[in-house]
């Protein structure tokens, strides 16, 4: 992982951390660099019948004598509170994520990230928990008022997922403020890289690009900032190594925005890809919900410990590039068919 230190080696060498979410995108990276960085980790990965464990089925630091994977579900108190007992650090990033499916199932976002938060947060709170990192998303701020956006940004729920997570952030709030619970709120902003799922629009493009003659997505005016998954990582660890982050919101980009539409071209261009890219009103999102401009201002974040992104937009996309490349058997081509 870029960007690794002595010193940071040595704060997370034999710390317990619970991991919340770990068999995902983002929490299978933050599990590779705590196992690589010598601490003992709680991988929690939702219940599945098969036993699958997300994308740490495909990790070898899964396998490691410092991981254990974990099956559980953040909605189920008790499982959750026994999986945490014991650790130092707990990291939360277990949610649902995709905004489309909110509209259809808002109730199951309210019961996975707003109950499933109120679970891990009472849990932390009885086992004495020596910092807790919770996740929230850019999502929060809805279409921007002004850019870049800083923390004192107002939230605006202008889809249920959203919604949910500005309720689930409220909750992390209020337990620092009510209980004195050591809590960080990280808000990333657009995170890419491999392993992410074709609902996010970097691995859809891509996806698109390799199967099919032209590349259809929804809107492509919006303005996204996007921040490579390595530098997400070591955003999130940065906040729990420092004492002078407990109780604050912290933004994590790059201060950068892209439309859709310029990194899709972006994107082919790389690729040596010379197809149209085509604008299709079924993948749009209802117009007060599409969430316009999202820029960030993690001034905060630098400030308070020295986190600069490390990756060019250009080089965390070749990255992701060649990783879909080499794993295109694990996306669904025939989701393009609109």
């Amino acid at each position: 992982m870029t960007g690794r230190s002595v010193s940071e080696s040595e704060f997370w060498s034999g710390k317990r951390v619970f991991v919340s979410g770990a068999g995902g995108f983002i929490g299978s990276h933050l599990v590779e660099a705590l196992s690589v960085r010598g601490a003992s980790v709680k991988a929690y990965v939702k219940y599945n019948s098969r036993g699958h464990r997300g994308w740490l089925e495909s990790m070898s630091v899964a396998t490691t004598p410092n991981v254990e994977v974990i099956l559980g579900d953040v909605r189920d108190y008790h499982r959750l509170r026994s999986a945490i007992e014991g650790s130092h650090v707990v990291f939360h990033l277990a949610a649902l994520i995709g905004i489309p499916y909110s509209y259809a199932a808002a109730s199951s976002y309210v019961e996975t990230n707003v109950s499933g938060t109120l679970n891990l947060l009472q849990a932390c709170l009885e086992h004495d928990v020596e910092r807790v990192v919770h996740t929230s998303t850019s999502e929060v701020y809805g279409t921007a008022l002004y850019t870049p956006i800083d923390e004192q940004h107002p939230l605006q729920g202008q889809s249920p997922y959203s919604a949910s997570k500005i309720a689930a952030d409220k909750l992390a709030e209020s337990f620092h403020l009510s209980f004195d619970l050591p809590l960080t709120t990280v808000r990333p902003f657009n995170c890419f890289g491999p392993r992410q799922s074709a609902r996010a629009v970097i691995p859809t493009i891509i996806t698109q690009a390799f199967v099919r003659d032209r590349v259809r997505l929804g809107d492509l005016d919006p303005i996204r900032d996007l921040t490579f998954v390595e530098d997400t990582v070591r955003a999130f660890l940065c906040a729990a190594a420092s004492d002078s982050t407990i109780g604050e919101v912290l933004n994590v980009g790059t201060g950068n925005g892209c439309s859709i539409g310029e990194l899709a071209q972006r994107i082919l261009d790389m690729m040596g890809m010379k197809i149209p890219v085509e604008q299709v009103d079924k993948r749009k999102r209802p117009s007060k919900s599409e969430v316009m401009e999202l820029v960030c201002d993690s001034g905060k974040l630098a400030e308070l410990t020295g986190w600069v992104p490390q990756h060019s937009l250009e080089q965390g996309l070749t990255k992701t590039i060649e990783w879909v490349k080499e794993h295109l058997d694990v996306y669904r081509p025939e989701i393009y068919s609109i």
